[in-house]
């Protein structure tokens, strides 16, 4: 009885917190004008399922078709359409998570799922692209776009991104400039590594105020470190002096890499060009962005999930009601901006972020905007969670943790220390990918105690779920679910 009352007290502090930026944004962002035209057409189900089909390869589907089908596959929808699709898979992934925890819910919602809250910008949206080089539909090895077809089927064909609806015209820009650049430069490109070649993708970082990064990749191969030197004063002329500069670079960075990826630790970002950093702003606060720091790409959208996160990590006015602090855990902080645009609301922050360069970003970040509520500490979650725990049982107050976690979900010792730690009574989980291993953390969340797994901690309840489209014209959205005991 008492975790009913719970979940409807939730369910109706965060509908009354968002109700009305849901209700402001389907009437700012209708497509009733593109519905109306709609009438006469096959049956919504059956669009939706044409819409997301794979792309089929023939000579009767433009290569442009074919990879705006692989990068952008709801980009026949209209957006209306687009975000009923969203939202029955989000019903339908987290029927699955409430079958799970009782049988008796047959595939049913046993906690309530808000409508889908849209993206302020449907096209153009992406503020940080990556191009690759291969070979072009005219067989030239120095093209720059992406991918259609595999390697696995040795099929794959580098196709120009200008007609792609996600990506804005600064990173189209960068990109043909790049082309152009790598078939001037007597280098050959990197397609494989053990075949030889130099140059390989271009990175673009952009923000809402215009400022643009770009970062080139580079083999180094058998050259010399002064052999590498002459490419990069080419690659700073082109792009400073050159055609290249009607991109208008702030930022221009070179990293040598024999591997796939490498850290900035493993082989330095190079600043060859420009500032250090580029700056975003989300929900009023500012926040730097170096060259392999993770940031989402919509910042419009951005604003829309950290608001709505914020919302629903803030204690109800009744629980707040004759307590002095409120603390918020921000778990896999990352650079910080999830506890930082809900620092006014809380009486107490804290990150715990394993990469060290992100916690030094993320205290740059809080010092910047002025944040001085906010402690972030550098370690495994796992580690240091019992330790934190102990120094805070001994402060009144609420706490809330919220977890922000990559594809990939937490480690299943980040999730047991969590659901261990008896004095967090709420979690928010925000989640780009619910149907991949975050659907094995909710479980171990919501599972009832087994000692063998060293899952001991009451068991958490999912109170309510609210999807935010991140990317529009793909099947893909971020998901906040609340769990509570």
């Amino acid at each position: 009885m008492i975790l009913t009352c719970a979940c409807s007290r939730t369910a109706k502090f965060v509908k009354s917190k968002i109700q009305g930026l849901f209700k402001n944004a389907r009437v700012l962002f209708s497509t009733k004008n593109t519905l109306s035209a709609d009438h006469g057409k096959p049956p919504l189900k059956k669009r939706l399922q044409k819409g997301n089909k794979k792309p089929l390869l023939n000579e009767h589907v433009s290569w442009e078709e074919r990879l705006a089908d692989v990068v952008t596959p709801l980009w026949r929808l209209s957006y209306d359409e687009q975000l009923e699709l969203k939202q029955k898979h989000q019903e339908r992934i987290l029927s699955h998570l409430s079958e799970h925890i009782s049988s008796s819910t047959r595939g049913k919602l046993s906690f309530p799922v808000l409508p889908i809250l849209p993206s302020p910008v449907r096209d153009g949206y992406r503020n940080k692209s990556t191009f690759s080089i291969n070979r072009g539909v005219d067989g030239n090895p120095k093209t720059v776009g992406l991918f259609v077809g595999t390697g696995r089927k040795r099929n794959i064909t580098c196709v120009n991104g200008d007609h792609l609806l996600n990506m804005p015209e600064k990173h189209k820009l960068v990109a043909r400039c790049y082309q152009d650049f790598i078939r001037l430069s007597p280098l050959e490109p990197c397609l494989l590594f053990h075949t030889g070649g130099h140059w390989r993708e271009v990175m673009v970082r952009t923000s809402s105020e215009g400022h643009t990064m770009a970062i080139v990749y580079f083999h180094p191969q058998m050259l010399t470190p002064a052999e590498v030197e002459v490419h990069k004063a080419a690659l700073v002329d082109y792009f400073t002096q050159g055609p290249g500069a009607v991109c208008q670079l702030d930022s221009l960075f070179f990293q040598e890499s024999v591997m796939t990826r490498c850290t900035h630790e493993e082989s330095p970002y190079q600043l060859l060009h420009g500032q250090p950093h580029i700056y975003e702003t989300v929900l009023g606060f500012k926040f730097r962005i170096s060259a392999d720091a993770f940031f989402q790409v919509n910042q419009a959208a951005a604003e829309v999930l950290y608001g709505t996160a914020r919302d629903v990590c803030l204690p109800r006015s009744d629980e707040r009601r004759g307590r002095a602090k409120f603390t918020l855990l921000d778990v896999c902080c990352g650079t910080g901006a999830v506890g930082i645009t809900a620092s006014p609301r809380v009486d107490r922050l804290i990150g715990i972020e394993l990469i060290e360069q992100a916690v030094e970003d993320a205290r740059h970040n809080a010092a910047l905007n002025n944040v001085l509520n906010c402690d972030f500490i550098a370690g495994k979650a796992e580690a240091v969670l019992p330790d934190l725990m102990t120094q805070l049982s001994s402060i009144d107050g609420g706490l809330t943790a919220v977890v922000n976690p990559a594809r990939a979900g937490l480690h299943y010792r980040v999730i047991r220390a969590l659901r261990n730690q008896t004095a967090i009574r709420r979690l928010v989980y925000i989640s780009c990918k619910p149907d991949g291993e975050a659907m094995r953390n909710f479980k171990e969340l919501c599972c009832a105690p087994d000692s063998q797994k060293k899952l001991t901690g009451e068991a958490f309840s999912p109170t309510l779920a609210v999807p935010v489209d991140m990317f529009p014209h793909t099947p893909h959205c971020e998901l906040v679910i609340v769990f509570e005991r």
